[in-house]
């Protein structure tokens, strides 16, 4: 009998090492892993020597809006509230976010490497959406990534588009991905997400659309597979915006990735940068006279667009809510180099804060990804979320 326990205890401490052996390996690939990422983009967290310190006329986060100073953490606290009940009371309060709920599975596709499951849940409360949620085959707690575009497809390689499968890659990478997009408002070129109605929006539907992607971070949140504490947001274009808007505005987004939005407003680059359109910051109810874009022109724009433009605001305010989070601007027609003026701004509150490396730009020439940035992106995520 007592050889049988002493076998028993002999088993299970060599179960319990070995247990710890794996964990420490583990760990020791996940810090390699990290290393060889962070190799890669650590350059890109530095502005070029002609931009250090470069703030141009953008109003400083670090100034209260009656011009007092931001001087400690404490401050900051009480000047980047004042600075999101702004904007949140500007674009139109949110409803609560949907915290309990979870996704209902729809049909599952089985991969060589993951399942793909198309889900359905509720991103605004009285609104529906389909997605795409992939998950790597390997077992353990993962970090997650959301992506948004136009229509859910093109991120998990279904679409015409290349270089913009960004679940796809990244689950290939070990992350947990949901990809969702406006398909339905997107075929009826309206885009965007008005809620509680088109004719009736009480928000700016840009902001809707990060309302939707907190609602989808919660929901993500209660996969068993996902670490909920480790989920990104990633998004091109119309995607950036989204992104860029979501990760902002909730906190809970660990990092972000924002591929050429347009992160300030530009109307010299009014392909790309056009946050005047009413799908974006300049909803308007109707009459609307003539089409629905034709209303939303430079020259023609209503909502709340004018305002902001007359008023001072620039969403370098809204980059700063990010600190410490970090962030990745993958630049191209309409971010070029010249936005890290806007990004000093975030790199400056960071530093208050007592942290650096967390404001990062890369820089193309055309407004599409290509392999070279995406792979950037990748890595970015790699090392701040694995």
């Amino acid at each position: 009998m007592r050889s049988k326990i002493s076998y028993n205890l002999l088993f299970i401490v060599c179960a319990v090492l070995s247990l710890q052996l794996s964990c420490a390996h583990a760990s020791r690939l996940q810090k390699k892993e990290a290393g060889v990422a962070w190799g890669k983009i650590e350059s890109y967290f530095t502005p070029p020597a002609d931009y250090i310190n470069n703030y141009g006329n953008f109003r400083s986060p670090l100034k209260f809006y009656n011009g007092d100073t931001v001087a400690t953490r404490e401050d900051w606290l009480l000047r980047r509230k004042e600075i999101k009940d702004t904007w949140m009371g500007l674009m139109g309060m949110w409803p609560p976010v949907l915290t309990d709920q979870k996704f209902e599975i729809i049909e599952t596709v089985e991969k060589d490497t993951y399942l793909q499951h198309k889900v359905r849940f509720y991103w605004t409360p009285n609104e529906q959406t389909e997605g795409y949620l992939l998950i790597p085959r390997n077992k353990g707690k993962k970090p997650a990534v959301i992506t948004v575009f136009y229509e859910p497809e093109t991120a998990v390689g279904m679409g015409n588009k290349p270089n913009r499968d960004f679940a796809l890659q990244l689950t290939k990478r070990g992350f947990v991905t949901l990809s969702l997009g406006t398909t339905r408002t997107s075929l009826e070129k309206n885009y965007s997400i008005y809620y509680p109605g088109r004719e009736y929006a009480s928000i700016q539907p840009l902001s809707v659309l990060a309302y939707a992607a907190a609602n989808a971070l919660e929901a993500l949140s209660k996969v068993k597979e996902v670490d909920a504490d480790r989920i990104g947001i990633v998004g091109h274009s119309y995607g950036g915006k989204w992104s860029m808007f979501a990760s902002c505005l909730y906190d809970k987004f660990a990092c972000a990735a924002w591929i050429d939005p347009g992160i300030v407003f530009d109307e010299t680059k009014a392909g790309g940068v056009n946050y005047w359109e009413p799908w974006y910051l300049g909803y308007y109810p109707p009459p609307w006279t003539n089409t629905w874009r034709k209303t939303g022109m430079i020259e023609d724009a209503k909502g709340l667009y004018p305002y902001l433009m007359n008023n001072n605001y620039d969403l370098h305010e809204l980059h700063a809510l990010m600190a410490p989070r970090p962030f990745l601007v993958s630049g191209g027609s309409s971010d070029p180099v010249e936005r890290w003026i806007p990004l000093n701004h975030s790199i400056a509150v960071n530093r208050l804060l007592g942290y650096k490396n967390r404001v990062a730009m890369t820089n193309r020439p055309k407004h599409e990804p290509n392999p070279e940035s995406n792979e950037i992106v990748y890595s970015f995520f790699e090392c701040f979320l694995k």
